[in-house]
């Protein structure tokens, strides 16, 4: 949160000031509410699974959720003059919680889901509805998953039937659905008895207090509620009808869209914290007469960390300004989405993983924050759609952003004005506009290879640009066959290798808004090329794999450019950062 794009979050150097007073007042009242617990009572309430409902009671007399979740249009109560739905501000709360335990952050992002289907909704009493239990401090739930069938919403179980005098009874269980425990609204998706195919489907909204709403248990072993519950003909009315029919389909992936992206910046946040607790361990521990971070190693593992989280920071900061900027002809948020949430959170697992070979035991102990940190970021990756559904997804555009089709490179990229930097307090209305989620394959971007050519001076960015454009000779020259295409073990595959040149480009996007030095962008580019050969190296053994694709595949493989000068000035800027936080006991 400082005007250095590489610096880590830290308490100690709070700055806000890109945001709004009252968002200011918001974020510095959150970080000050957990510095005012300590680490102590904060990792023992975690370990001994503590509801968290003083967090919940701080964030409702602020009226917290009530500011950051209500859309300007549905303003409500006293926090209403404050009140919008910035992608930009979540974005700096979504980080912080995570900088502080997940749990939190949890409780938060469902809420963000749960609200989801109701701010799309043309439900005017049911939007009023939920604008006046987020001022009275209530939080929200997403009743999608069930225990038979994920997130599977071709095949739900939850099942409403006509009662006869216009309205329904629900029957049902969901599973795997946060804050089930107290939600005050409960998004539900099911559909009609009565009604084959998709018209067939409902998004309804349900109160878990409700004598007819059942609530199960809590399927993890956590401080958090992820809960199972049952309706049993559970009444709903026409008054509680969200959505019907495809609209309703629609609502589901199109929330999944708004609440998906909060996964990288809570990633971001867990690693931040991580990487301050590993560099003072290891900075101040003798090992053999020598400092740890003496050894050769060491300081790789460390300065491979920090440019990984640093480029985490800069993909999901950019990201974030075309989620604010898109419209119904600019829907190019819908590629670096699944992005965050699958390569960032990806990032956060790898970084954690970098500082714990280091810290080795000290990473169990219960004293730290780092404990959690190796469980609870391995979670990211996994929700809402694993790492290879988004890769699926990720997939779909790949086409169109290379501008290969048919085996045939078309150089027409689509002309859209430059997306500028948003942190301005403005209303992100479109999400809740988005509209049916069909259409990916018609979705058209700018050119890619525009932020690569502005940042060609850089050793590693030149090396990395041959091995991107190689990707485009690879489905110009020897595409997928036919059967390939029904492999998803070779495409994910390939769908890594594309990741890669998308996270590049906003990476350097970035980089070049917020005038990131040009080390630390070659540091971060030493290892995309090495993460690029690794994913070709795999794609040449592909028992599909065929000669020409082995051949291409040893073809792309680089060396990143090395320069020990520059290592070293990267190992300095992350030694400086031992002793910069430690949580007060």
């Amino acid at each position: 949160m400082t005007s250095d794009p590489a610096a880590l979050f830290n308490p100690r150097t709070l700055d806000f000031s890109r945001f709004d007073e009252e968002t200011q007042r918001l974020l510095t009242a959150v970080v000050d509410w957990f510095e005012g617990r300590g680490k102590r009572r904060l990792l023992a309430e975690d370990l001994d699974r503590v509801w968290y409902a003083d967090f919940l009671e701080f964030a409702a007399k602020e009226k917290l959720f009530a500011t950051f979740q209500t859309p300007a249009t549905d303003a409500f109560g006293p926090a209403a003059p404050a009140q919008r739905w910035d992608t930009a501000r979540n974005a700096a709360l979504s980080e912080i919680l995570g900088f502080y335990g997940l749990p939190y952050w949890y409780t938060w992002q469902v809420t963000v889901l749960g609200l989801g289907p109701v701010w799309m909704s043309e439900n005017a009493a049911a939007r009023e509805r939920a604008a006046r239990l987020l001022d009275e401090g209530h939080v929200f739930a997403f009743g999608l998953s069930e225990k038979e069938h994920g997130a599977d919403v071709y095949s739900t179980d939850m099942i409403l039937t006509p009662d006869g005098d216009g309205g329904y009874t629900a029957t049902g269980g969901k599973y795997y659905i946060g804050n089930g425990n107290v939600a005050g609204l409960v998004s539900v998706f099911g559909r009609r008895s009565d009604v084959e195919g998709p018209d067939g489907y409902v998004f309804f909204a349900v109160d878990s207090r409700h004598e007819k709403f059942e609530l199960v248990q809590n399927v993890v072993d956590s401080q958090m509620f992820v809960s199972e519950f049952k309706l049993h003909e559970y009444p709903v009315t026409e008054a509680d009808i969200l959505h019907a029919g495809a609209d309703a389909f629609s609502a589901a992936l199109n929330t999944v869209n708004v609440g998906k992206f909060n996964l990288c910046t809570a990633s971001v946040g867990i690693a931040e914290h991580s990487f301050y607790e590993a560099i003072t361990h290891a900075h101040n521990r003798i090992l053999y007469g020598h400092p740890v971070t003496d050894f050769g190693h060491v300081r790789a593992s460390f300065v491979d960390a920090y440019a990984r989280l640093v480029a985490m920071k800069l993909f999901s900061a950019r990201a974030v300004d075309y989620f604010r900027s898109a419209n119904a002809e600019d829907r190019r948020y819908l590629l670096f989405n699944p992005v965050t949430k699958m390569k960032v959170t990806s990032e956060g697992e790898r970084v954690v993983d970098l500082l714990w070979d280091v810290i080795a035991a000290r990473g169990f102990e219960k004293d730290t924050y780092f404990n959690g940190a190796t469980h609870y970021i391995r979670a990211l990756p996994k929700l809402e759609g694993t790492v290879h559904v988004n890769l699926a997804l990720v997939l779909k555009f790949m086409p169109n952003y290379l501008r290969v089709f048919d085996g045939i490179e078309h150089s027409a990229p689509q002309d859209y004005p430059e997306v500028p930097t948003r942190s301005d307090a403005a209303d992100d209305a479109f999400l809740f506009h988005q509209g049916p989620a069909r259409g990916l394959g018609k979705v058209r971007f700018h050119d890619w290879r525009a932020a690569y050519r502005e940042a060609a001076g850089v050793p590693n960015v030149a090396r990395f640009t041959e091995q991107a454009e190689a990707l485009t000779q690879f489905l110009a020259t020897c595409p997928p066959d036919e059967a390939q295409q029904k492999d998803l073990d070779f495409l994910l595959n390939l769908g890594h290798l594309f990741t890669l040149v998308v996270y590049g480009q906003l990476v350097l996007e970035q980089a070049r808004l917020t005038g990131l030095e040009d080390e630390v962008v070659d540091q971060i580019f030493d290892f995309l090329v090495r993460d690029f050969s690794e994913y070709a190296v795999a794609l040449h053994g592909k028992a599909s794999s065929t000669p020409e694709q082995q051949a291409w595949a040893l073809g792309a493989v680089r060396k990143p450019v090395v320069d020990e000068a520059r290592f070293g000035r990267i190992w300095e800027r992350v030694a400086a950062l031992s002793g910069a936080y430690e949580m007060r006991p």
